[in-house]
């Protein structure tokens, strides 16, 4: 059937008797047709018995596919009309696909406001049915027929079919259903649900299916009495409800929006509306209540309760808040260490010709130490950032918190007691001492100024296995074998309003001057960036602990092997010439200077392509090649794969600002090369080119 004015035909094919006489006529005709070119001379009675037999063929074709019935025109038009106010939604979208005609429940559903209705592809544009409905339009762009369901609430779904036309129109249906399984036959909000007509008469459901019914269902009156709601509703706010007025039952400030949709809802002026609100009484349960008209003034309640899904977004969007701040951190830190090699290395120069007993002594030394102070600020930032220079190595956690103790307790004021809690057996770890450290001295000092009246630090170490992946702060841990660190405190708490910030760079509670508010964002860095994973849990007025988990490392043998520190080398002179490459020219001619006065030829380069110009001259022989990692046109890594083609026993020392497991990861032939992380001074920098230019091997990572 085509609605909009086309015929309805019905076809007969003949049958029993009649099926015989045809095929009586039709072998008498061929008989007849047969003698008649066989035997002209005899055609005369043949050409009349041909004649009579394709004409009862004829006939016989005819009255089986006679139209047995014609529409009137009353009958179209009561068809259209039945099929304009279905509560199927059906549409006709054109060759462009903009949608040509429509009945009214399409029209709801799409949102449209005057004639023109959206296509379906972006009228019921959501993450359910979105790739539903791009199959659909490509079939209709294809002219080819498809049928797919999608849902849009618990237990209620979508029958999206799409048809072709001709002039290369397609029909679209869509008709809800109950989802396989589902007992409630109540409609569900959303922009996906066709809603009735105004001429369709309510239907009368059994009490069972609202009060089952997986969503939130009330009936209230226009000033937002509730009258009668079902287990789900009640659950939601948990509290009886009936009698009761919506806003009472929600957030002071959503109140407002709340009555006034259920007094337009009432008054007939929506349909389907929503709002979002809050469960009173300090919880952070949230819902989406949809109010439909109902006879006699009231309005229906449907409530979504949507607490998990904003709680995922609050997570999703501070994850990115901290992504985010961390990059900005990690480019503002390696400018920041281009001038700091500078000041720093410049003060040194000028310690080196004003001593103890000079005037300008203790400035110059001011400077030199407020300088380190600095780098050790911007080392933080890397650390949050997870950019900073990691030196791992295969860790018993028991043995570095031990070690920790005694400084520990120094730290602690009296009347604050240090614990230790040790488990039986802790597996290994792969991580950085030093930063490992760091992270542990700090969430000791913040437990120990939550504390101002004295109390209990605790460390307690274990092993842990996780069977599933859980939810940590803003990061999903996966299920693996770890070892915890738990550092809690029985100070004062912290509020659960700041509890997502405590991780934020610069974000402190303490008075201005007692803290720069990098202390726990430098150890959410530095646990980040050794593959684990950090949570927090406080209670206001009984304390805080902080849990760190390090993946456990494994090894063949269980003995934790310490690396012996190679000791610099005493004499740092040299004669070697030294390839120098570095874009900031201040860093650069630091570097230089320093490198001469330990004796050492220097060719300075401001890029890579200089640098590898000087390489395939030849005409001084090159030793070693220190470069930056990060420079315009060509980076370091660059100009040394091609310095190794030229020179493959050349020696490189990288420079950086930035992590050196940046660039390890980037170039898998970096394993052999040394890093020198900036800022540095004189004597870090020629101890470090004496060390390679000594043959010390690269440190694997």
């Amino acid at each position: 059937m085509a609605v909009g004015g086309l015929k309805d035909i019905t076809l007969s094919v003949p049958g029993g008797n009649w099926r015989w006489a045809a095929v009586a006529f039709t072998v008498l005709a061929f008989a007849a047709a047969l003698l008649a070119v066989a035997a002209p001379q005899d055609a005369q009675w043949a050409g009349a018995a041909l004649l009579l037999g394709i004409g009862g063929v004829a006939s016989l074709v005819l009255f089986g596919l006679w139209q047995k019935k014609w529409l009137s025109g009353a009958d179209v038009r009561r068809l259209a009309e039945a099929a304009a106010k279905s509560n199927v939604a059906w549409a006709i979208t054109g060759e462009d696909g903009a949608v040509t005609e429509c009945n009214d429940t399409y029209r709801r559903m799409a949102g449209a406001d005057g004639d023109a209705a959206a296509p379906p592809e972006l009228a019921l544009a959501g993450e359910a049915s979105a790739a539903v409905l791009y199959r659909l339009t490509k079939a209709a762009a294809e002219g080819q027929p498809r049928e797919e369901t999608f849902p849009v609430a618990p237990g209620l779904e979508i029958v999206a079919a799409v048809r072709p036309m001709a002039d290369a129109h397609s029909v679209w249906w869509f008709t809800p259903r109950l989802a396989p399984g589902a007992r409630t036959a109540s409609p569900a909000p959303g922009i996906a649900v066709p809603a009735p007509s105004a001429e369709a008469k309510p239907i009368e459901a059994p009490g069972d299916v609202i009060r089952d019914a997986p969503m939130g269902i009330a009936f209230a009156d226009a000033d937002g009495t509730l009258t009668e709601a079902n287990s789900a509703f009640r659950s939601f706010f948990a509290a009886a409800v009936a009698g009761r007025s919506l806003g009472e039952l929600v957030e002071v400030g959503d109140r407002p929006r709340a009555l006034d949709l259920v007094a337009k809802a009432a008054r007939g002026e929506s349909n389907l509306a929503s709002v979002e609100v809050r469960a009173s009484g300090g919880t952070e349960r949230m819902a989406e209540v949809f109010a439909s008209p109902m006879p006699g003034g009231k309005a229906v309640l449907y409530l979504l309760d949507v607490s998990e899904q904003k709680a995922l977004e609050v997570k999703f969007a501070q994850s990115q808040k901290m992504q985010a701040v961390g990059q900005l951190a990690g480019g503002v830190a390696h400018d920041f260490n281009n001038l700091l090699t500078v000041i720093i290395g410049n003060s040194e120069f000028l310690l080196m010709r004003h001593q103890a007993g000079d005037p300008s002594f203790k400035e110059i030394n001011e400077i030199h130490q407020n300088a380190l102070r600095a780098a050790t600020l911007v080392g933080q930032l890397l650390a949050f950032s997870r950019k900073q220079t990691m030196q791992p190595k295969v860790l018993a956690v028991r043995d570095v918190v031990g070690e920790l103790a005694l400084m520990l307790r120094r730290l602690l004021r009296e009347g604050i007691d240090l614990k230790l809690e040790h488990g039986s057996e802790l597996w290994p770890v792969h991580a950085d001492e030093a930063q490992i450290s760091n992270a542990i001295i700090n969430l000791v000092v913040n437990a120990r100024d939550a504390m101002p009246n004295g109390g209990t630090v605790t460390i307690r170490t274990a092993n842990e296995t996780t069977a599933n992946a859980s939810a940590l702060g803003t990061a999903i841990m996966p299920a693996g074998e770890y070892v915890r660190i738990d550092v809690a405190d029985t100070g004062t708490g912290i509020p659960q309003e700041i509890l997502g910030k405590i991780f934020d760079p610069f974000f402190t509670t303490k008075p201005v001057g007692q803290g720069t508010g990098l202390g726990l964002a430098t150890v959410y860095g530095i646990v980040k960036q050794s593959g684990g994973f950090i949570t927090v849990d406080s209670e206001m007025g009984r304390g805080t602990t902080f849990r760190v988990y390090l993946p456990r490392h494994h090894i063949e043998s269980v003995t934790v092997v310490q690396e012996q520190e190679k000791s610099a080398p005493r004499d740092v002179t040299g004669q070697d010439t030294i390839l120098l490459v570095e874009d900031e020219e201040a860093v650069r001619s630091f570097a230089a200077r320093a490198l001469r006065m330990r004796g050492y030829n220097v060719i300075e380069a401001s890029g890579g392509e200089e640098a590898l110009e000087h390489v395939k001259d030849g005409k001084a022989p090159i030793h070693l090649v220190i470069t930056d990692v990060v420079m315009p046109n060509m980076d370091g890594p660059t100009l040394v794969r091609q310095v190794k083609r030229i020179r493959p026993d050349m020696q490189v020392i990288f420079m950086s600002g930035y992590a050196e497991e940046a660039f390890r990861r980037n170039d898998e032939k970096a394993e052999d090369l040394h890093f020198l992380p900036k800022p540095f001074g004189l004597k870090q920098l020629a101890a470090k080119v004496k060390e390679v230019l000594s043959g010390a091997p690269a440190t694997k990572k």
